[in-house]
């Protein structure tokens, strides 16, 4: 999947469509990891801000956690 930079969607909505499919399909398993913020920004060619409300918009919906100074981990039981 990549995003589409002058589509109408705002990137940071686009790039979380992107990994919560990440995180449905069981590329993202429960309990790890998923990319940090600088990788999101090579992954996608985006600014970190953009990259950062991506992560948050994750948070918000349930999918992820995050760990200050380890990072944003799937939810054991993501909500969908």
């Amino acid at each position: 999947m990549t995003v589409d930079l002058d589509g109408p969607e705002p990137l940071y909505e686009q790039i979380a469509a992107v990994l919560a499919a990440r995180i449905a399909d069981g590329t993202y398993l429960p309990r790890r990891r998923i990319p940090s913020e600088a990788g999101i920004v090579d992954e996608f060619g985006v600014s970190r801000p953009t990259a950062r409300a991506a992560v948050q918009l994750l948070v918000e919906r349930g999918l992820i956690h995050t760990v200050r100074g380890k990072g944003s981990f799937v939810v054991d039981s993501p909500q969908t």
